[in-house]
């Protein structure tokens, strides 16, 4: 398993980039469900971890933003660091 470090924005859209091999700033923010079904798997490889996402909480994730929110839940429910207002928008170390 990695650190448990936020994943940025940044790391998801790099993450969804990844998928059909296309550069960072050609993903849309929309998600379609393939898209997220396959973003959740590697977030699960990267961290190991496995975000709590029941079939109402899969279908909320819409956008990166809502992805990088529910990722960032898991890596705190997991005992990662907090994220604040502060530190939401900041560089992983």
């Amino acid at each position: 398993m990695t650190d448990l470090a936020r994943p940025d924005r940044a790391e998801v859209l790099a993450m969804l980039a990844a998928f059909g091999q296309r550069a960072a700033e050609d993903v849309p923010d929309e998600l379609g469900s393939l898209e997220l079904t396959w973003l959740i798997a590697e977030f699960e490889q990267r961290y190991g971890i496995e975000p709590d996402l029941d079939d109402d909480a899969f279908e909320a994730v819409r956008t990166v933003d809502d992805a990088v929110a529910v990722f960032r839940a898991a890596v705190l429910a997991a005992g990662g660091p907090a994220v604040t207002d502060a530190t939401a928008g900041a560089a992983r170390p």
